[in-house]
């Protein structure tokens, strides 16, 4: 009896130990931030997230066929504003929705810079809900990496804020316009710390 005690106790603290480890690892994840990624950008290049890393980026799911399409402007807008400062905005084409991103990468690229002369980043089209959700959307909308402002994507233009250090720090819905005055104020508050 005295064996089986030891060797439950012993198989109890590894469990344990693996648990902890786990728990650790997931903490370390999200603490890595949502900048750890690397992408598709819309011209087939592979972009490194990292790159923004002391910026304060916006990301944003787009489509070109949706109702609030003309956010795009706004996003421009906003982008030029305050790039200088240190924004960045990345527009993540997706397809989830009443399908209003139908396009090609290029299809896509041409429609933003004839429509709206979007300057800002483009990543290439991806999955930002459901089973083949991206790895950047899953860790966006997962309540273990970003328990705060996690939660599925209802919609186009769904926005994150993410600070200079890659933390997830204000989700705004997709009625919210850029030149609104609390996304504004959200991004100016960001801008003004120095990590």
């Amino acid at each position: 009896m005295p064996r089986f005690v030891a060797l439950f106790t012993a198989l109890a603290v590894v469990g344990l130990a693996f648990c902890v480890a786990d728990a650790q690892d997931k903490t370390a994840d999200a603490k890595a931030g949502v900048l750890n990624f690397k992408m598709k950008a819309i011209d087939g290049k592979e972009t490194d997230l990292s790159q923004y890393k002391g910026k304060v980026v916006l990301f944003v799911n787009v489509a070109s066929k949706c109702g609030l399409t003309p956010q795009y402007k706004g996003l421009q807008a906003l982008y030029l504003k305050h790039k200088d400062k240190g924004l960045v905005i990345i527009g993540v084409p997706a397809n989830e929705f009443l399908s209003q991103e139908p396009g090609t990468d290029e299809e896509i690229a041409k429609f933003c810079s004839t429509k709206y002369d979007v300057t800002f980043p483009m990543l290439s089209k991806v999955v930002v809900k459901g089973k083949d959700t991206c790895p950047l959307y899953k860790f966006l909308t997962s309540k273990e990496t970003n328990p705060k402002f996690g939660g599925e994507i209802t919609w186009n233009f769904t926005k994150f804020l993410v600070n200079r250090k890659g933390e997830v720090v204000n989700r705004f819905a997709p009625q919210v316009a850029p030149e609104s005055a609390e996304i504004v104020n959200a991004i100016e508050a960001e801008l003004a710390k120095k990590e």
